[in-house]
């Protein structure tokens, strides 16, 4: 026997049934999808459909809305960046934007920008330049000695139109 010579038994995987392809096949004609209707027909849609009934999505109660001048900031906390200007992946001695909080993995998404929010403790003398803060994270940092400036959040297209710049 070599290597070459191996194969599966015979009857041991079955072949695909292949639709349509004559009536001696046993699956042509219709190609088992009975006769006539939406349902026999190709680009057929209609998943949740109820059959008149109101469909579930519909009887279901909504809630909240969404709001189209909402901002969305990506949030840090002062302890996570404590904690990171601990294990040297941040520069404490540097103003900390968002530029920086990227680059060092500490944020994500966030169109509108960062907002620094109090949970945790800081003691890194540090200068945040943020476009939002809590008051309870500026009293933390300014008691730490440093400082936070807040900035008016950036739109996507106006970011998108300055990275395009540089």
């Amino acid at each position: 026997m070599k290597l070459n010579d191996i194969r599966d038994n015979d009857g041991a995987r079955k072949g695909r049934m292949r639709k349509g392809r004559g009536i001696g096949s046993g699956k042509g004609k219709t190609a088992a999808r009975g006769q006539k209707g939406q349902k026999s027909r190709s680009g057929v849609a209609i998943n949740g459909f109820a059959g008149g009934q109101m469909p579930l999505h519909m009887r279901l109660p909504k809630r909240g809305f969404n709001n189209p001048f909402g901002k969305d900031f990506a949030e840090v906390n002062i302890g996570m960046v404590q904690k990171w200007i601990d294990a040297k992946k941040l520069d404490g001695k540097k103003d900390i934007t968002e530029d920086a909080l990227r680059a060092c993995g500490l944020i994500r998404g966030g169109k509108d920008g960062v907002r620094l929010l109090g949970k945790g403790e800081i003691k890194a003398k540090a200068k945040f330049i943020v476009a939002g803060a809590t008051k309870g994270a500026i009293a933390a940092v300014e008691k730490a000695g440093g400082s936070v400036e807040v900035t008016a959040p950036i739109n996507a297209e106006v970011k998108a139109a300055k990275a395009a710049a540089k």
